[in-house]
């Protein structure tokens, strides 16, 4: 454990450092200042070291090229790493445990937890670690700070490694290809994850419903379903939600914020799949194909609603009446006809509708009336 003196502290989150000027740098991220600018981009960086290492890309030349991917190198030994990520190659051997790594590097640090005290405590929760640099990361999750930034969006990250990986979403790049199905992926975890539906069985059972998982974590989300937990709440309107993943995608309609934008049309949206749905209106593509008939769809949930017609499922029953419905949102609008509930008003004259096809025919009497008008 290091006692050595902190001289400067933050006022606003408490932490500590040996110099000043780290202090002041830090002020930034709650600020929000970027003092230092790129003089080739005019890009700005909180911290001097970001600027520094963005500089890099103007001045020094990738000589080395994949011939798997797209991505470029300044040096022959980064290919030569990056390279194992496509061959699967793990030539570094643990002696201790016998796990493989692609670097040495790699290797080095993960020797470090077979022969290292955990000598680095955290002063908030005690917590320790054998290196320092695992610290560093860990104490983010008490301070929030996130020094790594997008510079495609206002997404910040608290790991190098995490921009890493949501970069990849801007750029398209998927490294990580699965050797059985040849699926790629854009993380090394969520390839883990997919390899385990080939190799792993499904040894996690829900008591409920027997249905089976090959991941805890999977179970947990599904067993939500049947207690209607929802443990992810929205801090701006207080919505629930099953998993944090929704929540995330939920508060981007607060903030504004939409990262995936088309390339043909420039039209920006804020989820990934909204992206590829939109995509397909301009290639035309329909790759969900109706068994029965070969109708296509450019949704899968278009198919899955499509399919009702021939199966005459009608999952969907009204509590009140007893008439079934093949799809959810025929079922809402019907029970408006129990409650009363038209939700859909005319800003003109202040008519209201139950359904929203109903406000849009309406909509068109006052245009055909200012057309008359203007005559």
């Amino acid at each position: 454990m290091h006692t050595g003196e902190n001289h400067s502290q933050c006022k606003v989150c408490q932490k500590s450092f040996r110099r000043k000027s780290y202090l002041t740098e830090h002020m930034n991220i709650h600020t929000g200042e970027k003092p230092f600018q790129c003089s080739e981009c005019q890009k700005s960086f909180r911290v001097k070291a970001s600027l520094y290492q963005h500089a890099l890309t103007h001045s020094v030349e990738k000589h080395y090229q994949c011939s798997e991917c797209p991505k470029h190198f300044k040096l022959k030994s980064l290919l030569t790493a990056h390279v194992r990520f496509h061959t699967g190659e793990k030539p570094y051997q643990c002696s201790e445990c016998q796990k493989c790594f692609s670097d040495k590097k790699i290797l080095t640090k993960h020797s470090r937890t077979h022969t290292l005290v955990k000598r680095y405590q955290c002063t908030e929760c005690d917590k320790c670690f054998s290196e320092k640099s695992s610290l560093t990361q860990h104490i983010r999750t008490h301070t929030g700070e996130k020094p790594f930034q997008c510079s495609e969006c206002p997404k910040d990250f608290q790991l190098k490694s995490l921009l890493t990986a949501h970069v990849r979403f801007h750029t398209g790049e998927k490294p990580y290809q699965c050797s059985e199905c040849q699926k790629c992926f854009s993380d090394k975890k969520r390839l883990t994850k997919h390899s385990r539906t080939h190799t792993w069985v499904k040894r996690y059972q829900c008591t409920e419903c027997d249905k089976c998982f090959s991941e805890k974590s999977t179970l947990t989300q599904h067993i939500r379903t049947h207690t209607g937990e929802k443990p992810y709440q929205c801090s701006e309107c207080h919505k629930c939600f099953r998993q944090k993943s929704n929540l995330t995608e939920h508060i981007k309609i607060h903030t504004g914020e939409k990262p995936y934008q088309c390339s043909e049309c420039q039209i920006c949206v804020r989820q990934k799949r909204d992206l590829t749905q939109h995509i397909r209106i301009h290639t035309g593509e329909k790759p969900y194909q109706c068994s029965e008939c070969h109708k296509c769809f450019s949704q899968k949930s278009n198919l899955t609603t499509h399919i009702k017609i021939h199966t005459g499922e009608k999952p969907y029953q009204c509590s009140e009446c007893q008439i079934c419905f093949s799809v959810k949102d025929s079922l809402i609008q019907h029970i408006r006809i129990h409650t009363g509930e038209k939700p859909y008003q005319c800003s003109e004259c202040q008519k209201c509708f139950i359904k929203k096809y109903n406000l849009t025919d309406h909509v068109k009497i006052h245009t055909r009336e200012k057309k008359l008008s203007v005559l």
